[in-house]
């Protein structure tokens, strides 16, 4: 896959990058920034009212900058633009992303981590690189759902295979081209092999728990033919036990509920 024709940077997003790079900048300017794109501002305040991140009542983008924090903000408005095609031409795979970015968020908070916005966002963001493929490689997206099916293989498998590369991999090119923070780019990149995660470890551990919690529930479409295995590394990160799973797994299908409707809602657009 040629990286060089990866989506671009929005050009808001680069406005954003601009003055989030300057000490000097102000919650305020940046919010003016993108309010100045009204469709992206509408997509951003509702993506930001999810359940993913229904901790909150978010009515303006200076509220939003304020209380999920200028990254969370500037990978929504990346986010919105590929969102915009994936929910027309996947919604499985919309589901499956908002559910696992909602997951990730109960993860977190149950275990008491700091950033759980950032975490719900790199939830919400873990299969951003099926879209491109879906966008950049189509006929090769069919063989890759071919030999899923009909190998049972993981669709990490059957895209090393037919492209030579996969979707976690394809994520993380993306997100570095978008000079998104570490924080974000190595749950994406290693959602599928938490041993490689380095730096952020914790945070990969929960979008991947998150990830195989909702392919479990069977909500929506991650293109998956069964449920992968919970990686013992991600679990011992986590510290996680029996019964700490079992609570986690209860108010994930309570939430499901919500993701559903909401999804139904952008839907009806």
């Amino acid at each position: 896959m040629d990286t060089r024709t990866l989506p671009t940077l929005p050009c808001v997003v680069h406005k954003l990058n601009v003055l989030s790079d300057n000490d000097k900048s102000t919650v305020q300017e940046m919010a003016r920034i993108v309010s100045s794109d009204q469709v992206l501002s509408a997509r951003i305040l509702r993506l930001a009212n999810s359940p993913s991140y229904g901790f909150y009542r978010v009515s303006t983008i200076s509220n939003a900058m304020i209380l999920l924090g200028v990254n969370v903000v500037k990978s929504l408005a990346l986010s919105s633009s590929i969102f915009a095609i994936m929910e027309k031409d996947s919604v499985g795979l919309w589901e499956h992303s908002l559910a696992v970015g909602t997951a990730a968020n109960l993860i977190a908070r149950k275990l008491g981590l700091a950033e759980c916005e950032e975490i719900a966002t790199a939830g919400l963001l873990h299969d951003i690189g099926k879209v491109i493929i879906s966008i950049k490689c189509s006929e090769a997206e069919k063989d890759i759902l071919t030999l899923v099916r009909e190998r049972r293989m993981y669709t990490m498998e059957a895209e090393r295979e037919i492209i030579d590369t996969d979707h976690a991999e394809v994520g993380g090119w993306l997100s570095k081209s978008w000079f998104l923070p570490d924080k974000l780019s190595e749950p994406i990149t290693f959602h599928h092999n938490v041993a490689s995660s380095e730096n952020h470890r914790i945070k990969t551990a929960v979008v991947h728990i998150a990830d195989v919690l909702i392919c479990a529930s069977g909500f929506g479409n991650s293109g998956e033919s069964f449920v992968p295995a919970v990686q013992k590394i991600a679990w011992d990160t986590l510290k996680l036990n029996e019964q700490l799973l079992a609570e986690l797994v209860d108010e994930v299908e309570d939430k499901l509920v919500e993701v559903k409707n909401f999804c139904l809602e952008m839907m009806g657009d």
